[in-house]
C-alpha cells in the first residue's frame, strides 16, 4: 500500500548516504512505525477527558481542546471533500497567530497533507515562488491577507479557501465533527519549512510526524518542565518553526494552553502576561529589551519561563531582565533545518552570556573547515547531531553542503569552554575580518549595548582597500536627539577604554530604527 498518493515530498527527500546521523536511542524518541502526531497532539486530550479544558486564548476568544478538535476534523473533512487533497498534497496555510490557523494546521495532517505555513508578511512573487517550488495545489488564507494570495499565479494551485467571515466556515457547517486521521507512517514528511530567502530557488526544509512528537519531548521538558496550568505566549509567527514549537506543540504536548497574539507589540504581549497570567514568555532579544523598558507599567509576576531564540541573547540584555523581575531568560539556538532548539540552558545548569549546553536528544562539538574538531576554546563551526536532522528537499547541494560526516553545519560559529558550554561567537557571515583580525559582530554590539546612551544596535562590516573591512555600527539612540558628532567620537573613544581598541566601530551611523524580520531578528543584509 501507498501511503502518499502524491509523492513528492517522499520522491525529493536526500539519500540517506546524504542524511545526518539520528540519536533516536532513548525509549521517548522511538515511535510505531505508523504514526499520525495530531493524536498524541490533540485527539488524545478528547480521549483522555480533556476536552473541556482551555486550549487556545485571545483577547476576543476562548476555545477548548474540544472545540479545536472538532474545528480541525470539519476542515479536513473541507480539505478531502471540497478541496480535493489526497495525502501527501502540500498545503500553504497564510495566516497571522490566531486559532484558526491552528485548526487548519491540525486538519492538514489529519487529512494526510503537508502543511507549509508562509509568515503574513510575504507578497505575491514570493509566495508563487513557495507554491512554484514544493508545487503546492491548495492554498487556506485568513481573508485578512487575500490580496497578496488573490495575486498569485502558479500553475500548481488549483484551490484556494479563505476563512474569517469567509468560503471557508461555509463549507465547515456541514461537515462532521468527527474525523478518520490518515494513517500515516512515523517518517512521512507533514511540514516543510522555508529557510529565509524567497527568491530563486529556497530552500525547503522537511520534517516527520515523529519529528514533531521528538522536539516535545526535549526542549520543553530539559528548560521549561510544563504542567497542565501553564499558559504559554509569545510573539513569534506559528510559520515560524520558534513559534510552532513553542505556541503549538509544547503547550498542547503537555495539556497547557496558549495565548495568541497576531500582532504582538510590546504592549499587546505585556497585557496578556498581566490580565491572563501567563507563565511562560518566548520572544527575541530585541523584545526582551524593549519589554524591560516597560516594566513599570505592567504586572509580570506571573511569569515563571522566559525563553529567547531567533538569534543570541545579549548579557546585558539578561542582565537587564534578571535586575528587574529575578527571572532568568532562557537562551537557545535552533535552526528551520533542526526543527527547534537543540542548544539551550535551565535556571540549574545558567551561566549567563553563553547559550548553553546540547539538551537531550542532541551532541554539539566545534570542528575546523574539515570537520576535525578543535581544542576548548577554540573557534570554529558548530556541528549538531540528535533527534532532528537537516532534510533538504530536491537541493542535493545544500544538503551535502550542510550535512558532512553525519553532523549538521549550522552556519554559527561558536566555542566550546573547559565546562562544555557552548559560547556563540558569530553567525558565519557576520565575522569580520578587518587588518588580519577576527571580529564577532554580536562581540561589538554586545559591549556597545552597555552604554548609556544606547537602546540597539547593528554591527556589519563594510569592505575597505587598507584594512579588507572596517567595523560599522548602525546604533538606535535612547534619545534620538543626541545624535551627534561628537556623540559619535565619545563612543569610539568609550568603546576603546572597555573593550580591545581593535573591535571598536570606525564607522558609527545613528538610525531611528533598525530592519527587522517579524520575529524581532535584525537584518544585518539590509543594512549591507
Amino acid at each position: 500500500m501507498k501511503h502518499y498518493t502524491d509523492n513528492f515530498a517522499q520522491d525529493n527527500l536526500p539519500s540517506q548516504d546524504l542524511q545526518p546521523d539520528y540519536l533516536c536511542d532513548l525509549p521517548q524518541f522511538q515511535h510505531p512505525e505508523m504514526l499520525n502526531c495530531v493524536e498524541r497532539l490533540l485527539d488524545n486530550h478528547i480521549k483522555n477527558g480533556n476536552g473541556e479544558a482551555v486550549c487556545i486564548r485571545t483577547f476576543k476568544e476562548t476555545w477548548t481542546y474540544k472545540d479545536l478538535y472538532e474545528k480541525a476534523n470539519q476542515i479536513a473533512h473541507v480539505l478531502v471533500d471540497d478541496l480535493g487533497l489526497v495525502s501527501g498534497n502540500r498545503v500553504l496555510l497564510r495566516s497571522a497567530n490566531n486559532p484558526m490557523m491552528v485548526a487548519c494546521w491540525f486538519a492538514i495532517l489529519k487529512a494526510g497533507g503537508i502543511v507549509v505555513a508562509t509568515m503574513p508578511l510575504l507578497r505575491s512573487k514570493e509566495l508563487t515562488t513557495i507554491i512554484d517550488c514544493a508545487e503546492i495545489s491548495i492554498a487556506i488564507s485568513d481573508s485578512d491577507l487575500a490580496e497578496d494570495m488573490n495575486q498569485v499565479e502558479s500553475k500548481f494551485l488549483k484551490q484556494k479557501s479563505f476563512y474569517r467571515n469567509g468560503h471557508l466556515e461555509q463549507l465547515m457547517q456541514s461537515k462532521p465533527k468527527t474525523f478518520y486521521n490518515y494513517h500515516s507512517k512515523a517518517d512521512s514528511v507533514c511540514l516543510i519549512g522555508f529557510t529565509s530567502g524567497t527568491t530563486g530557488l529556497p530552500k525547503m526544509t522537511a520534517h516527520y510526524h515523529k519529528d514533531i512528537l521528538n522536539i516535545c519531548e526535549a526542549f520543553p521538558i530539559y528548560s521549561l518542565q510544563p504542567t497542565k496550568e501553564d499558559i504559554f505566549i509569545g510573539s513569534p509567527p506559528l510559520a515560524f518553526t520558534f513559534g510552532l514549537g513553542g505556541l503549538v506543540l509544547f503547550p498542547m504536548y503537555f495539556g497547557a494552553s496558549t495565548f495568541l497574539l497576531e500582532k504582538p507589540s510590546p504592549d499587546l504581549l505585556l497585557k496578556a502576561i498581566q490580565e491572563y497570567k501567563i507563565t511562560i514568555c518566548l520572544t527575541a532579544p530585541t523584545a526582551w529589551r524593549v519589554l524591560t523598558t516597560k516594566l513599570n507599567e505592567f504586572d509580570v509576576s506571573s511569569l515563571r519561563k522566559c525563553v529567547s531564540a531567533g538569534e543570541t541573547l545579549p548579557l546585558q540584555v539578561w542582565q537587564d531582565w534578571y535586575d528587574a523581575t529575578g527571572l532568568k531568560i532562557i537562551d537557545g539556538i535552533g535552526a528551520t533545518e533542526m526543527l527547534h532548539i537543540f542548544i539551550s540552558s535551565n535556571e540549574e545548569n545558567m551561566i549567563p552570556g553563553t547559550t548553553g549546553l546540547p539538551i537531550l536528544g542532541y551532541e554539539a562539538k566545534i570542528v575546523d573547515d574539515n570537520g576535525k574538531e578543535l581544542p576548548i576554546n577554540e573557534i570554529g563551526k558548530l556541528a549538531v547531531r540528535g533527534i532532528t536532522g537537516c532534510k533538504y528537499l530536491n537541493r542535493e547541494d545544500k544538503q551535502e553542503a550542510y550535512v558532512q560526516n553525519g553532523w549538521n553545519l549550522t552556519g554559527d560559529i561558536f566555542k566550546k569552554d573547559e565546562k562544555g558550554y557552548f559560547w556563540f561567537i558569530a553567525r558565519g557571515d557576520d565575522m569580520i575580518i578587518s587588518s588580519g583580525y577576527n571580529i564577532a559582530a554580536i562581540e561589538v554590539e554586545s559591549v556597545l549595548l552597555t552604554h548609556e546612551d544606547i537602546f540597539e544596535c547593528a554591527v556589519i562590516g563594510i569592505p575597505d582597500k587598507e584594512r579588507g573591512m572596517l567595523v560599522c555600527a548602525h546604533i538606535v539612540l535612547k534619545e534620538k536627539d543626541k545624535a551627534s558628532v561628537a556623540l559619535e567620537k565619545h563612543i569610539q573613544h568609550w568603546f576603546k577604554e572597555v573593550a580591545a581598541p581593535y573591535k571598536y566601530p570606525r564607522i558609527i551611523k545613528f538610525t531611528d530604527n533598525l530592519p527587522k524580520t517579524e520575529t524581532g531578528k535584525i537584518q544585518r543584509f539590509k543594512l549591507k
